[in-house]
């Protein structure tokens, strides 16, 4: 309300860094209806082969 974040739980690191905040405007434990809608569609896109190819570097090797 005045321009302040407070974190829930202290955060160490190990140099300054840029952090980037949200604000929602809405519960948090409210799941948004355009969400929900939107999950099927997404999800037919999400799971194709080369999305797999494009994201496996997140992955953690096993």
């Amino acid at each position: 309300m005045y321009g302040e974040v407070r974190l829930k739980k202290p955060v160490r690191l190990s140099s300054p860094c840029r952090a980037i905040v949200t604000i929602l405007d809405e519960r948090s434990d409210v799941i948004s209806e355009t969400a929900l809608l939107s999950e099927a569609i997404l999800s037919e896109d999400w799971n194709r082969p080369e999305e797999e190819v494009a994201w496996s570097y997140l992955q953690k090797v096993r």
